[in-house]
């Protein structure tokens, strides 16, 4: 199969929607003055809580100030790693009522993340709030209201929404690469056990060194228990489980590249198959999704046998465009002529038939050129490529020009809504129904 490689340079966003936000990797080199520096906080200083902050401030002109956790540990690594004077505190309260702060980061379980954003907005300040926005379907209206009530900035933490490689497909199937898309199907398995969420566990964590009512919030009151924070996406009263925690990922890249906005229908299945630790979320989950003009399948396993993969099928019908490490478009020439089944029918009407269908299709005896040819062609992004560092980047300049972001408040319930049927439609064994314009749930 013939393939053509082509890399992705940095200036791709600049065709595309992230354009006028992006700027690609040259926007790093530049120079922020002084009193242009964005002042954030991080609540919330788990694994992606620390990524954030770690790729916020990476970026020229941005200091992290403060950091607000329940577990003291988690408030001495921060300190440890920037800055004895980081203000730290178990209320992220405490941390909103700080004047000297622009954005916060909102890393925490997901049954805090529609609470926080909506007080960070009204305390004044811009939120980028890990995915996804809310844990349960009704918390959405009230972010969305909050947003456009306080005009505050707020962007979900879905990085492919600023990716080159999904501008690159974004690009490709608006432009008829692979003609009408009719399929798209998506995946994300993994094969470790901290890939299945089995986080460690600190030897201090005791109900001395952590706010255990803080951390429960609005959840069930239960005695404490560490496994229940450190390992918090197992438990369906702080998480989303895999729904939550990777289909919204798909979700989100495959609505920015279609510009789709929401299935109308949603069906899940699966099944706890492997991981029967005490968690009560699925560890395999199937999602079948019915957009207006295409289907959606969607499938995580936590122990696939081979590795850790995600990827995207686009199935058009020219061509098949998959998205992985980049971009591969495939295509294989159409058919001359759609070829007959004739062998059961009598000779007359054989005779018949074949004698309209030369007619329409004459026969040429095969030779070199009738070969059909195969062929693809592959994007790939730039070394070192980092979506992630990019997402932070599109939200900062946001905050700076007040421009609004891509995956804002709608959108980012927009990617939620399903994702969270999907939980609904596997825990209670039905097809839930989605109103995908006005956000609303039908039935």
């Amino acid at each position: 199969m013939h393939s053509r490689r082509h890399f992705l340079g940095a200036s791709l966003g600049a065709a595309g929607l992230a354009a006028p936000l992006l700027g690609g990797q040259a926007a790093a080199q530049k120079k922020v003055s002084a009193n242009d520096t964005l002042q954030i906080a991080l609540i919330g200083a788990g694994g992606m809580g620390s990524e954030d902050a770690h790729s916020a401030t990476s970026l020229p002109g941005v200091k992290l100030v403060a950091v607000s956790d329940i577990y003291d540990g988690r408030l001495q690594h921060a300190k440890e790693t920037w800055g004895s004077d980081v203000f730290t505190t178990r209320d992220y309260r405490e941390v909103l009522q700080r004047k000297d702060i622009d954005a916060v980061i909102v890393a925490t379980p997901d049954h805090w993340h529609h609470k926080i954003s909506i007080d960070a907005m009204n305390a004044g300040k811009d939120v980028y709030c890990e995915k996804p926005m809310v844990q349960h379907i009704d918390d959405g209206p009230a972010v969305i209201e909050t947003s456009k009530r306080t005009g505050r900035i707020i962007q979900v933490g879905s990085q492919r929404v600023s990716s080159l490689v999904y501008e690159k497909a974004r690009q490709l199937i608006a432009a008829g690469a692979i003609g009408r898309v009719n399929m798209v199907e998506a995946w994300w398995d993994r094969n470790s056990a901290i890939g299945a969420w089995q986080y460690s566990i600190p030897t201090d964590a005791t109900a001395e060194n952590i706010d255990w009512d803080r951390f429960l919030g609005r959840a069930p009151k239960v005695p404490f228990e560490p496994v229940r924070l450190f390992r918090w996406r197992n438990y369906r009263d702080y998480g989303t489980g895999v729904a939550g925690d990777l289909f919204v990922h798909l979700f989100s890249g495959m609505h920015y590249v279609m510009g789709a906005i929401g299935p109308t229908r949603v069906f899940a299945t699966g099944g706890l198959r492997y991981w029967k630790d005490g968690r009560d979320v699925p560890d395999v989950l199937l999602g079948l999704y019915d957009y207006p003009a295409f289907n959606l399948a969607l499938r995580v396993n936590f122990v696939n046998g081979a590795g850790e993969t995600s990827g995207f099928r686009f199935v058009g019908e020219d061509g098949v465009l998959t998205i992985g490490h980049g971009v591969t478009v495939s295509k294989q020439p159409k058919e001359s002529d759609p070829g007959y089944t004739i062998d059961t029918f009598s000779k007359p009407v054989q005779q018949a038939f074949l004698k309209d269908y030369r007619k329409k299709y004459p026969e040429q005896r095969p030779n070199a050129d009738a070969m059909r040819a195969q062929g693809e062609d592959k994007y790939l992004p730039p070394s070192h490529y980092s979506d992630h560092l990019d997402h932070h980047r599109v939200f900062q300049a946001a905050v700076r020009s007040r421009k609004p972001v891509i995956e804002d408040a709608v959108f980012g319930y927009r990617a939620a809504g399903p994702a969270l049927l999907s939980n609904l439609s596997y825990f209670e064994n039905r097809i839930c129904e989605w109103d995908p314009v006005n956000m609303k749930r039908k039935g």
